[in-house]
């Protein structure tokens, strides 16, 4: 794992955890394919991982597929 910043947008994260978490489309957003599917079938672990993801992504602990956090609100890509 490499420490880091990702290409990611944190906002991005953020809107689509907020607005589909039970859905993990912000997993697959930032490349957690295998989670995502978990997250799909179990509409966001029962709603507590959702939470737990939305929280991390707001304080900026939350790290893409390559264990880099997405901390930079909008990115350039």
């Amino acid at each position: 794992m490499e420490n880091g910043k990702s290409t990611k947008s944190r906002l991005a994260a953020l809107l689509l955890c907020f607005f589909l978490g039970g859905l993990g489309i912000h997993r697959f957003y930032v490349g957690k394919i295998g989670t995502g599917i978990f997250w799909l079938l179990t509409l966001g672990f029962l709603g507590i991982g959702a939470l737990i993801d939305l929280i991390l992504i707001a304080v900026g602990t939350f790290k893409d597929k390559e264990g880099k956090n997405v901390i930079e609100w909008i990115t350039n890509e």
